[in-house]
């Protein structure tokens, strides 16, 4: 199957190295970011926590600066539906990382608290993450470690474009 970049060239339109150049960073992003989850899942694993269990306590302990988040706040925060995030906290509740309490200005709110266990749990996911990101960069020396960190602010700090 052909792009339509491909088929232009092919009858004579010419190739747009830019599209051709952009489609293979593209595709080199998503095999890097395939890789990055699955060393990063591994890394979790010993943990018992998921990559999806990991971004929420993350999440309730950067939003909990200002106070415990709702389930709202938190779905709207990772972008999923608010039933995503009822199985992520029972999972976390089981495990004695989070708890749900009641604010106690609207006591029909629910909020989202970490425990002990769930503060104890991100010290080990931060160095569960420090070892996937020095897995993942091992291949590359100081300097470019430092070019790709500045390209890689420019691309997440890059204004959204088409609603993105």
């Amino acid at each position: 199957m052909s792009t339509a970049s491909e088929t232009d060239s092919s009858q004579g339109g010419g190739t747009d190295s830019a599209d051709t150049t952009d489609g293979v960073l593209a595709e080199q992003l998503l095999r890097l970011t395939r890789r990055l989850h699955r060393i990063q899942k591994r890394h979790l694993e010993p943990l018992g926590i998921t990559p999806a269990q990991s971004r929420l306590l993350r999440t309730v302990a950067h939003l909990s600066a200002v106070r415990p988040p709702r389930m709202a706040d938190l779905a709207a925060r990772l972008e999923v539906v608010p039933r995503a995030v009822t199985t992520l906290v029972d999972g976390l509740e089981s495990a004695d990382c989070v708890r749900r309490v009641p604010d106690p200005a609207n006591r029909r709110v629910i909020r989202i608290e970490l425990t002990d266990t769930g503060r104890a749990t991100l010290r080990r996911l931060r160095n569960a993450r420090t070892g996937a990101a020095e897995e993942i960069l091992a291949p590359l020396t100081a300097d470019q470690r430092e070019v790709l960190g500045g390209l890689l602010n420019a691309l997440a700090d890059a204004p959204a474009e088409h609603g993105c």
